[in-house]
């Protein structure tokens, strides 16, 4: 008869049929999870091996052992050799066993096992390394190389795979983290891998685009960042003053816009300080004053007179300073705005007062063999007048004589002034700082 078909009732069925049937519901393997205890394999003491307690289906049959088992290897020879651990189904004899299978002398590849249609067939639990001469096995010597069921797609090692694999059969390889297909041919990854070589359309290159970092991120960064020159836009400036009050500066011509071409000349003055390239020197030159001299009087002092305003004093408990005038009399000095005519500003060049060097000096005498002063210290006026002129005065030859020192706390004034305006603008940069 060339159809068969089974079980059904009153009809016998043998166990190669059901055999047959059982095992395309289910493939050969420990019934348990991947890597589960189940008929596990591990190293006892001497040439000794236990045997976990386990489930396993072989070809269609199911073998169960409730209790640990124990297996023996043989003695090791004088070269290495690789037995296997196997549960044998004996259909012949109707059971399954555990066993060990030799491997041959001096050869580290494991015997080849047997696994037959219908007749012996082997499941291999583990493969055992004796090395030459050796009286125990260790666990490094255990290779466990038990397959596992579980659903159709199930999960194995390179080294138990479906020895018999149907088209398209899919499991999980636990050896390479990937699944696998068997393409009637081979085992075949499920999913390509894909490399950059692989790919087409890929750009050449790619245009750096807008992103960001975190300072953790970022390596070999500086501990500290010293500041560096930098500008900032006036709309990034926080705390800032919405006036501001007019403060001493400058420009520079060329950062002027809209300047007229010629300028019509007007009253004005400059200060001795600002004038370049003027002369160390002047070679006096005949002339004359007026409205500023008196009968008999001769210049000799930078105000264009020896006379003051008032030569008496008056007011009980009044003290005056006074000058000496060209006669030897002494004469009042005035401040009132009443005995000054004239009156304007005078810009001095804080750096000029600044500049003014003391020195130390012996004063010559008088007259020959004349006592002399030692030591004294002071200005000297030929080096006062090449920055601050205003307060040298000259003789009736005009030559430099001495110095108005009751004018040079005058001439310090805008260097304090200008001090003070540092200060405040230091301040208020501190301020907006520390914000």
């Amino acid at each position: 008869m060339a159809i068969t078909s089974y079980p059904f009732d009153a009809q016998v069925v043998t166990e190669t049929q059901y055999s047959q049937m059982f095992r395309e519901f289910q493939d050969s393997g420990v019934v348990a999870s991947f890597g589960g205890s189940g008929f596990a394999v591990t190293a006892s003491s001497g040439m000794n091996l236990n045997v976990s307690a386990g489930l396993a289906i072989v070809r269609g049959h199911v073998v169960q052992s409730t209790a640990t088992e124990v297996v023996t290897i043989s003695a090791a020879g004088t070269s290495v050799r690789v037995d296997r651990v196997v549960l044998r189904l004996d259909p012949s004899l109707n059971s399954i066993v555990l066993a060990v299978k030799a491997g041959t002398a001096g050869s580290t590849t494991p015997p080849a096992l047997t696994q037959t249609d219908t007749g012996i067939y082997e499941l291999a639990l583990a493969q055992v390394t004796v090395n030459a001469s050796v009286t125990s096995i260790t666990s490094a010597d255990i290779t466990r190389t038990r397959p596992f069921v579980g659903s159709r797609i199930l999960v194995w090692n390179t080294t138990t795979r479906p020895s018999s694999p149907r088209l398209g059969q899919i499991g999980y390889n636990a050896d390479t983290s990937a699944f696998e297909f068997w393409n009637d041919t081979a085992w075949a990854p499920l999913i390509s891998n894909v490399s950059w070589s692989t790919l087409s359309g890929k750009p050449t290159t790619f245009a750096p685009s807008a992103h960001t970092h975190l300072w953790a991120d970022i390596t070999d960064r500086p501990s500290s960042l010293p500041p560096s020159a930098h500008t900032h836009d006036w709309s990034q400036v926080t705390g800032k003053p919405t006036s501001f009050a007019p403060s001493a500066h400058g420009h520079a011509w060329s950062d002027l816009t809209g300047v007229p071409a010629t300028f019509a000349p007007s009253s004005h003055s400059h200060s001795w300080s600002s004038i370049t390239s003027k002369p160390s020197t002047f070679t006096p030159a005949s002339h004359s004053h007026s409205s500023y001299l008196e009968a008999g009087d001769t210049i000799s002092w930078a105000n264009g007179t020896k006379r003051v305003h008032n030569d008496s004093v008056s007011g009980s408990g009044t003290y005056y300073a006074v000058w000496v005038q060209g006669d030897g009399t002494f004469a009042r000095n005035t401040s009132s705005r009443r005995f000054k005519q004239n009156i304007r500003d005078i810009d001095i060049d804080p750096d000029a007062v600044l500049s003014l060097r003391p020195r130390v000096y012996d004063r010559r005498p008088k007259e020959e063999g004349g006592g002399y002063l030692r030591d004294e210290f002071g200005l000297i006026a030929e080096e006062v007048a090449e920055t601050l002129p205003e307060i040298v005065t000259y003789d009736e030859e005009g030559r430099i004589d001495a110095l108005r020192y009751d004018l040079l706390g005058v001439a310090l004034l805008p260097v304090v002034q200008d001090q003070a305006d540092r200060i405040e603008r230091l301040e208020r940069l501190v301020e907006e700082l520390s914000r």
